[in-house]
């Protein structure tokens, strides 16, 4: 017989390299709790995205984009199938509110309040105060002024623009200062030497005053059906897209599209509040283009506010206070004796552009700046979830 020894040693195989079999396990053990309390796949692709996993690093876990990704975890998170039966059940039985208590139609007729107090306010300031002491006229403007804001407040408590009170502080603040300077600001800006130190041309009547405020107070409306709509097709494109970059493809132009709409709406009203109130539309304090600039930049605030990016929205608000506060500045120190020369920019910022130059130059610039950061923020999926 052949020799059959089995005793000499045998060759030995690799050992195969660590890693796991299956890599979506180890992404679900690490966003479990996210997996577990998420209501949907869309919501789980919108947390995954704010942790940075994006359609390139889904293909790492085996899928084509984070959608499907998402689809799988949700799948693989245990939930008893009775309670997810009993569940559809109660919702489907339970009683629906009547339509008169409709949030949509509550926060739709609560944006109204503002511009209804705006507009009251002009009239008991211009006909209720004729022929009375100038204390009169400064204390129906304020009792106006504390009542407009008490509108402000109840018509931003709810509804797509409502963000919590702790946020919105702050800003608050600074969109105070932004509405002080459009209604006061450029003729501080003369008295101070900012045009030559000719003294300001024509004191405007306090209704021409009060109607970039006016104007701004009836774009609350337009504002909240916007955001409203924005909030709308971004659900809608979450459930259609088949990957983040699809969501921002649909989403980017709606919201460029909304932000239009909103700008050409508050165009209009703050032109024909400016006729409305005694002033032509390129003169005066009611100047459209600083009107539209702040409206516009106060709307891009409070969405980027709602949507989770409250500080890149008070870094906007920051900047157009500060551009305004230098030049209150420049303007100080160009009257006094032998300092023309420093106020000399603002002097022909003011000279060439017109009574609210300024405010429009720094709104502008501040509004240009969030709309090409929400250009990106808000076309993410984890902004609208």
């Amino acid at each position: 017989m052949p020799d059959t020894d089995t005793t000499g040693p045998r060759p030995t195989r690799p050992a195969p390299r660590p890693g796991p079999a299956d890599p979506v396990k180890t992404l679900l053990h690490s966003h479990r709790e996210l997996c577990a309390r998420a209501v949907d796949p869309l919501e789980i692709a919108a947390g995954l995205e704010a942790h940075g996993v994006t359609d390139r690093a889904a293909t790492r876990f085996r899928h084509r984009n984070v959608f499907s990704l998402a689809e799988e975890l949700y799948a693989r998170v245990p939930r008893p199938a009775a309670t997810g039966r009993a569940t559809e059940t109660s919702r489907a039985s339970a009683p629906r509110p009547a339509r008169a208590a409709d949030p949509r139609a509550v926060w739709a007729a609560r944006g109204l309040l503002p511009g209804a107090v705006a507009v009251v306010g002009v009239l008991a300031l211009s006909y209720g105060t004729d022929g009375a002491g100038e204390g009169i006229g400064l204390a129906t403007g304020a009792a106006g002024a504390l009542a407009l804001g008490a509108a402000l407040t109840v018509a931003l408590r709810r509804g797509p623009l409502r963000v919590e009170d702790h946020t919105a502080r702050v800003s608050r603040l600074w969109a105070c200062w932004l509405l002080a300077y459009v209604l006061y600001g450029d003729g501080l800006t003369h008295l101070t030497g900012g045009a030559g130190g000719d003294g300001p041309r024509g004191t405007p009547s306090p209704a021409e005053a009060a109607a970039p405020l006016v104007a701004l107070a009836l774009g609350v409306v337009p504002a909240l059906w916007c955001a409203h709509l924005l909030s709308v097709r971004a659900r809608h494109a979450l459930a259609d897209s088949h990957g983040l970059a699809d969501f921002a493809a649909r989403v980017r132009p709606v919201l460029l599209g909304l932000l239009a709409l909103h700008a050409l709406a508050l165009t209009a009203l703050a032109v024909l509040a400016g006729l409305a109130l005694g002033g032509s539309p390129g003169t005066g304090t009611a100047h459209p283009v600083a009107t539209v600039a702040l409206g516009s930049l106060l709307f891009l605030d409070r969405l980027l506010t709602v949507h989770g990016f409250p500080r890149a929205a008070a870094t906007g608000l920051i900047t157009a206070c500060a551009v305004e506060a230098a030049a209150l500045v420049l303007a100080t120190a160009g009257g006094v004796p032998g300092f023309e020369p420093v106020g000399a920019p603002v002097r022909a910022l003011v000279d060439t552009g017109g009574a609210g130059a300024v405010p429009a130059l720094a709104c502008g610039a501040a509004a240009l700046g969030l709309l090409i950061h929400s250009s990106v923020a808000l076309t993410r999926a984890s902004a609208h979830t």
